[in-house]
């Protein structure tokens, strides 16, 4: 008879053969193969057996557990012996989970986010190094690990850690977050003011007050969430300040006037002007000189206001002071003059960049594309598309979304932006939806979770890249294909379940102020389901470059083949979703995934599988997507055909990324001939990537070839030149 019993981490305990039969006894009642008695008739088996194999006095808990499943397994109880056999990996899963977590706090402890560690730079957008960035992460590593033993399928979290899946924001899972919003400011700034749980804002009376509330809204918006906020309107949302704010400088202006000229003219309550109303004042007699300096005060006002909101959006911080909101601003198509002054001087507060004259990161901003609007020079809006390439030559940003794209274009509304397509974050969008009341409604909707396919995997496997087979096997590849997306559809319905069963008083903003869509028709105590259902579930994809070139040997930049078969592989993983859609119904939607870390995680990951193929896995990153490879040579022009079809088969997100050697600010003909090449083509969403250089000394922003300075001459040397430009390898 055993006296003592060496656990796992070395420990000597006290044997106790009550734990085996307990042990035995819960896997029977799971399969209601037996009741207790008999498990205690079973244990005394396996202490008899292990005293007659096991030579030494002090065996370990593996070896006691190792002999439960031969007793099992040679038992009638087979139903059984697969349960504890399924118990034991489980637990074994949860052990090694919790080591691996130790060793993840050790290096968010200890390693700098500048050294080559994944978790360390797992969000660029997070300062690693701060205290409440660290805080961050180690709460963020720990609820990915609860997660992922608590909450996940086991065979959904064992395809998320071996690189077939990823699922996006791990560590929110447990919160029950949706990832973003876009939110329309006219639901909460026009209604009385809203409430971000530290206090009341009432409705904001003057352009700087609405500029910086619309800051607020996004910071408290993303306290609630996971990803980014977006606000689809932001023309249109802000014109109402300018308007306000030219009421009081025409009220401020006719004082003055009368004190100077002794009269009194008055501006009486009813007097609905507004800015630009100059032929309608010069018409009531109101003197020259007073609507031109109330132009000119809120001229000034309104790009004062817009650089603060630039600035706000640089500095502010949200989810415990580590990180500033991921943001995006969509805007170009009010042609009013409030909401023209509006676009224009978030256009110009771009330009000037920030109190160094750095290329501010937020907002991502979008100027909305259409014709009739500002496309044509007869648009009323086409200054505004002519500044806002000048601005993009030079700044990056703003990026372009094109609302006469086909699949854009059918839900479009003349005077309706709820009907205008717009973006969040680097490429998300929620447009469609298989709800009637939501369908083509952009304002207060957003994504609940998405979770990506590693597409080049399935193509190793399948393709012709590991010399196993002359001829690719589609119908593997298609085969597999569907049961990682049938798993991925099966992970995001159990995620939205868990969403749906969270309550209003969980998201005091988010629903509480409703922000999301029919959320204000919910109590404090309700769920969420009603609402959220108005959301997408997406299903993502990387690499279909890599995919094509493990298959058939070429990707579709290189090859007319490899071209049809890739769009036939995003044609079917379309196909699904809508299947989807209609078997479930709810949105579901499928998104080509940013490369964000899951690129390099997949990659690093295959290669230590497969080794290092050539044009698959022999670079550090997969290719963003749907697109041509960064690296492959090709022209404008053809990288916008082959990539355009795939945007309207990526309902849930899209984005054609063009790079431009030089300083395009040189060339801005080029410049816009690659936006019209966009237009025209079909792309929903698109940017232009190209060099820009900076001399924090004298604020230069430009290309600087080689050491020194254009513009004062300074030698590169203590102080170095700023080398910046939009990462689209990935």
């Amino acid at each position: 008879m055993f006296k003592k019993i060496k656990k796992r981490d070395g420990k000597i305990v006290n044997f106790n053969v009550e734990k085996i039969a307990d042990a035995i006894a819960k896997a029977g009642l799971a399969t209601e193969e037996f009741k207790p008695e008999k498990a205690a008739k079973l244990a005394d088996k396996v202490l008899k057996r292990a005293e007659e194999q096991i030579t030494t006095r002090t065996p370990s808990v593996e070896q006691i557990q190792d002999i439960v499943e031969e007793v099992l397994m040679e038992s009638s109880y087979k139903k059984t012996a697969r349960e504890y056999i399924r118990f034991r990996q489980e637990r074994s899963r949860i052990r090694e989970a919790k080591s691996d977590l130790m060793n993840v706090y050790k290096t968010i402890s200890h390693a700098d986010a500048s050294e080559d560690s994944d978790v360390k730079r797992s969000n660029a957008n997070v300062d690693g190094n701060s205290a409440m960035g660290k805080m961050l992460q180690f709460g963020a590593e720990g609820s990915k690990v609860f997660a992922k033993t608590m909450l996940l399928r086991p065979d959904i979290a064992a395809a998320h850690d071996n690189g077939d899946i990823h699922i996006h924001d791990l560590d929110f899972y447990a919160t029950g977050t949706l990832t973003c919003c876009q939110s329309d400011p006219f639901v909460l700034f026009e209604n009385g003011g809203f409430n971000t749980g530290h206090g009341h804002l009432r409705t904001p009376n003057s352009i700087g007050s609405y500029a910086a509330l619309a800051a607020i809204l996004l910071q408290a918006n993303q306290n609630e969430q996971h990803g980014g906020q977006s606000i689809p309107n932001f023309d249109y949302a802000m014109a109402p300040g300018v308007d306000k704010s030219f009421r009081k400088a025409l009220k401020r202006n006719l004082d003055k006037y009368n004190k100077f000229a002794g009269k009194k003219l008055e501006l009486k309550l009813k007097d609905t002007v507004k800015y630009g109303d100059d032929e309608k004042l010069k018409k009531d007699k109101w003197p020259k000189e007073v609507i031109e300096a109330s132009n000119e005060d809120v001229e000034r006002e309104t790009l004062q206001a817009m650089e603060g909101f630039v600035h706000n959006l640089n500095t502010m911080h949200s989810r415990a002071g580590a990180q500033v909101p991921f943001t995006s601003i969509n805007f170009g198509t009010d042609t009013t003059p409030s909401g023209r002054l509006v676009s224009f001087d978030l256009l110009q507060a771009t330009e000037n960049g920030l109190g160094k004259g750095e290329t501010p990161i937020f907002p991502i901003s979008i100027f909305k594309v259409k014709s009739g609007v500002n496309y044509e020079p007869n648009d009323p809006n086409y200054d505004l598309f002519k500044k806002s390439m000048e601005v993009s030559a030079k700044r990056l940003f703003p990026n372009f979304c094109f609302i006469d794209a086909p699949y854009n274009l059918k839900y479009y509304k003349k005077g309706d932006y709820r009907t205008e397509i717009a973006t969040m974050g680097c490429r998300t969008r929620v447009f469609a939806s298989v709800f009637p009341e939501s369908d083509g409604i952009v304002t207060g909707r957003g994504n609940c979770s998405f979770t990506t396919i590693n597409l080049v995997r399935i193509g190793i496997k399948h393709g012709i890249c590991l010399k196993e087979r002359k001829e690719a096997d589609w119908d593997g590849f298609y085969k597999e294909l569907d049961e990682k997306m049938d798993l991925v559809k099966d992970e995001l319905l159990e995620r939205f379940e868990f969403q749906a069963n969270q309550h209003v008083r969980n998201f005091p903003f988010l629903m509480g102020q409703g922000n999301w869509f029919g959320s204000e028709k919910l109590g404090w105590n309700d769920t969420l389901r009603d609402v959220i259902k108005h959301g997408t579930l997406s299903i993502g994809f990387i690499g279909l470059a890599e995919t094509l070139v493990a298959m058939i040997g070429k990707h579709h930049g290189e090859d007319e083949d490899a071209r049809e078969l890739g769009l036939d592989i995003i044609t079917h993983m379309r196909e699904r979703c809508d299947d989807y859609c209609k078997k479930y119904h709810l949105n579901f939607s499928l998104l080509a995934t940013p490369a964000e870390g899951i690129a390099g995680r997949f990659t690093k990951i295959d290669r230590k599988e497969f080794g290092k193929i050539k044009g698959v896995t022999d670079r550090d990153f997969y290719t963003n997507s749907f697109h041509v490879p960064v690296y492959y040579p090709i022209s404008a022009f053809d990288k916008i055909d082959i990539e355009a079809p795939y945007h309207n088969l990526c309902n849930a997100g899209h984005i054609t990324y063009i790079e431009l050697d030089g300083d395009p600010s040189q060339n801005l003909p080029a410049f816009e001939s690659v936006i019209r090449k966009m237009h025209d083509s079909g792309i929903g969403y698109g940017s232009v990537n190209h060099p820009v250089d900076r001399d924090p000394v004298c604020g230069f922003s430009g290309i600087i070839k080689g050491e020194r300075c254009p513009h004062c001459g300074r030698l590169e040397g203590d102080v170095s030149f700023e080398r910046l430009g939009q990462n689209c390898s990935c």
